[in-house]
C-alpha cells in the first residue's frame, strides 16, 4: 500500500514534491525527479504544478 502523499524531511533537494511523489507512487526519487526534467522539455505547466503541489503538500511530521 502506497504512503500518504506528504513532502518528507529528508531526501529533499528543493522543496521534496519529487520525493513525495516518488514515495507515494513507489518509485526512487531520482527517477521521479528524471522523469520531471524530462517533462520540463515538453510543453505545459509542469513547473506551475510543481510550485503548487509544493505549496499544498503538507510537510511531514
Amino acid at each position: 500500500m502506497a504512503s500518504a502523499l506528504v513532502r518528507p524531511k529528508n531526501d529533499r533537494w528543493i522543496g521534496g514534491v519529487c520525493s513525495g511523489l516518488a514515495r507515494r507512487f513507489g518509485t526512487t526519487p531520482n527517477v521521479m525527479r528524471l522523469i520531471f526534467v524530462v517533462s520540463c522539455l515538453l510543453p505545459g505547466p509542469q513547473f506551475l504544478i510543481y510550485i503548487v503541489l509544493w505549496a499544498l503538500m503538507p510537510s511531514e511530521d
